[in-house]
């Protein structure tokens, strides 16, 4: 799901960070959504809130979802800013690297909401500050490394290409378009999954309330060890023909 880069990425890479990373980030957004009365996987609402407070004339609020908005274009920019910076280095560090930011940026919010958490309004703003943040982190990394073709953070604009795909499946030669079927599907799946993401979370925070994010923490873990263990196979099997080639030459 990491080890590899834009269009040397396959399908089911995509598809496999897609469906992952899409049911974590309706975790998160339905989470914040209970626990703080506010999304943090998306910043559209935030535009709307930002205009509607300068147009009142409450300068403190503005600030505070300018800051909300910065802290989710700052994310996906830091996101990129690694990858494109680190190309030539080994891409599955790279892709790690945003990940265990937003693994401790959640880890931050579990953990304070759990011991620390008084629920005044300035820790509520602190803590939807830290999740767009993470949200930013997640979207810029899934977007740089599959050549903008995994959104999971929002579904804005992913619904709108999900509809266009689909009236495209009206016509014979679409149908028998791969590359047209396979986009469609990996956006149909990016959507349930999120759906799902958002179900469970609803279903748990109610329950767990902020333990929700040590959850949210270990399936942004299995991304990270699928490829770790992929990697780690790959260079057992290496080794016994190293030794081989090792043997054969000194014979």
């Amino acid at each position: 799901m990491l080890r590899k880069y834009s269009n040397s990425r396959s399908y089911a890479d995509n598809l496999r960070l897609g469906t992952l990373t899409a049911f974590s980030a309706g975790m998160v957004n339905v989470a914040s959504l209970i626990l703080f009365f506010s999304f943090s996987s998306n910043v559209t609402g935030h535009y709307a809130i930002l205009a509607e407070e300068l147009s009142n004339g409450r300068w403190f609020q503005v600030v505070v979802v300018f800051f909300w908005i910065f802290l989710f274009l700052f994310g996906s920019f830091f996101s990129n800013i690694i990858v494109i910076h680190s190309r030539n280095q080994n891409q599955y560090v790279t892709h790690v690297i945003p990940l265990c930011i937003e693994i401790i940026c959640l880890l931050t919010v579990g953990i304070y909401g759990a011991e620390m958490y008084e629920e005044t309004l300035i820790e509520t703003e602190f803590m939807v500050a830290i999740l767009l943040f993470a949200m930013g982190v997640q979207n810029g990394l899934t977007a740089s490394i599959s050549n903008f073709s995994v959104k999971t953070t929002h579904l804005t604009g992913l619904t709108t290409d999900l509809g266009i795909h689909l009236s495209m499946m009206t016509r014979a030669k679409y149908r028998k378009d791969m590359a047209v079927i396979r986009k469609l599907r990996l956006m149909l799946a990016i959507a349930v999954s999120y759906l799902a993401g958002g179900l469970f979370s609803g279903l748990l925070t109610n329950y767990f309330q902020f333990k929700v994010f040590f959850l949210i923490c270990m399936i942004i873990s299995i991304v990270l060890l699928y490829d770790f263990v992929k990697i780690f196979s790959t260079s057992r099997k290496k080794q016994p023909r190293i030794a081989e080639k090792g043997l054969t030459s000194g014979a």
